[in-house]
């Protein structure tokens, strides 16, 4: 663009003969015209003109909405440094001293246009990125809505979270640190006035633990008690296997039967309802902890191996003695482990100072009191690893509840 019709024919022909399709105007107000018809990749501007001078021209077309780049050449006779900084601010790429030479204006069209290549291939390298993004969140969100679906499964493994016996109330809790996560808990019918309880810790967190607690609460069924390991059919109905025992066919079946690197801790319990004695296996679970309905605290265990790491591994059990008003409390490493000060653990110490100021609190509203003591110590609304746990009051059969 510029104001001089001779000067245009010179640059006009010069640029049509490199091979340039080439438009022509007289003045700023044509100029912009024609760009708002087609935005050219080039653009020749002459600084003075009359109107619309080649700064206010450069001004106006950087206004336009495009989602494609010009280079921008300004023609002057100014070479001042400040006139050259008012140039670049207004948005002008380089410049060229008149009168123009030939050569240079081609060495300095062909810089333009190696510039205007890298400014589309990466226009089209951020178009790529974008749209892998974009695919990304779609299939974040899937996964997301999936995970959201298979907590909902996995939480629905806990059937009932409070429930009544004729001997004592249960309360369980399963709070995962993600999505979904390795702990289970749960409960069945064992023989005739008798009530099991386990709760299981499966290594690791995420998604290939969850499968594998879906695939153990099989094995411990309160609704298929003929698949329950726990148990064994008698001619009037079904009665408890001992704990050791049916934790090291767990064992077994693990090793032979799954195909994985995962590992478990448990406790299996079978309480006499009526009696108040409980015979628990232990495989590497926390110890079992007995409040005694004077406060006393009791916590003890065999230890014991984790489940589906050796073959041929022996397990033992034992036994505790409940009386009325006494309650069982068993509990994943998720709560010795929460985090406390100096980089501690709350650890089984932590645990027994904490216990005696929930004394009065029952049911599932101690487990809620207990997340929330958790969270004043560690600071963390969301814990590192998942938390989960039983609660039996005992009251002894045939009492007032």
């Amino acid at each position: 663009m510029d104001d001089s019709r001779l000067q245009r024919k010179i640059l006009s022909s010069s640029l049509k003969r490199w091979g340039y399709e080439v438009m022509e105007a007289e003045s700023g107000e044509a100029a912009l015209e024609l760009c708002e018809q087609r935005l050219p990749e080039l653009i020749l501007s002459d600084w003075m003109m009359p109107g619309m001078s080649g700064i206010e021209f450069c001004k106006a077309f950087r206004g336009l909405s495009a989602d494609s780049y010009s280079y921008f050449i300004l023609l002057t006779s100014k070479s001042e440094k400040n006139d050259v900084a008012e140039g670049l601010d207004a948005g002008a790429d380089d410049f060229l001293t008149k009168p123009v030479d030939g050569h240079e204006l081609r060495a300095r069209l062909t810089a333009g246009q190696r510039i205007l290549e890298m400014q589309r291939e990466l226009t089209l390298k951020n178009q790529v990125i974008t749209e892998t993004l974009d695919e990304l969140q779609r299939l974040y969100d899937s996964l997301d809505s999936d995970l959201i679906e298979a907590k909902q499964l996995q939480q629905s493994l806990v059937r009932e979270r409070a429930k009544a016996f004729d001997g004592g109330d249960l309360a369980l809790m399963l709070r995962s640190s993600g999505h979904v996560g390795g702990d289970l808990v749960g409960f069945f019918p064992a023989a005739e006035g008798h009530l099991g309880l386990f709760s299981i810790d499966v290594s690791g967190h995420g998604i290939s633990s969850a499968l594998m607690t879906a695939r153990l609460a099989g094995y411990l069924s309160a609704t298929a008690l003929d698949q329950n390991i726990a148990l064994e059919k008698t001619e009037t109905g079904y009665r408890s296997r001992p704990p050791a025992e049916a934790i090291r066919t767990l064992n077994e079946m693990v090793l032979d039967e799954m195909e994985t690197e995962h590992y478990f801790t448990m406790i299996l319990a079978d309480i006499d309802l009526a009696t108040g004695r409980v015979v628990i296996g232990q495989a590497g679970h926390p110890h079992p902890v007995i409040q005694r309905a004077d406060g006393t605290l009791e916590q003890d265990g065999t230890g014991g191996f984790p489940v589906g790491l050796m073959a041929g591994v022996t397990f033992s059990q034992f036994e505790m003695q409940l009386s009325p008003g006494d309650r069982l409390l068993i509990l994943s490493d998720g709560v010795t482990e929460c985090p406390a000060s100096e980089g501690e653990f709350l650890g089984e110490d932590g645990l027994e100072q904490l216990l005696p100021d929930l004394e009065q609190v029952t049911g599932e509203a101690f487990f809620e009191a207990l997340i929330h003591r958790m969270t004043e110590i560690s600071g963390l609304t969301e814990f590192p690893d998942d938390v989960s746990g039983l609660l039996f009051e005992f009251t002894g059969t045939n009492q007032e509840k």
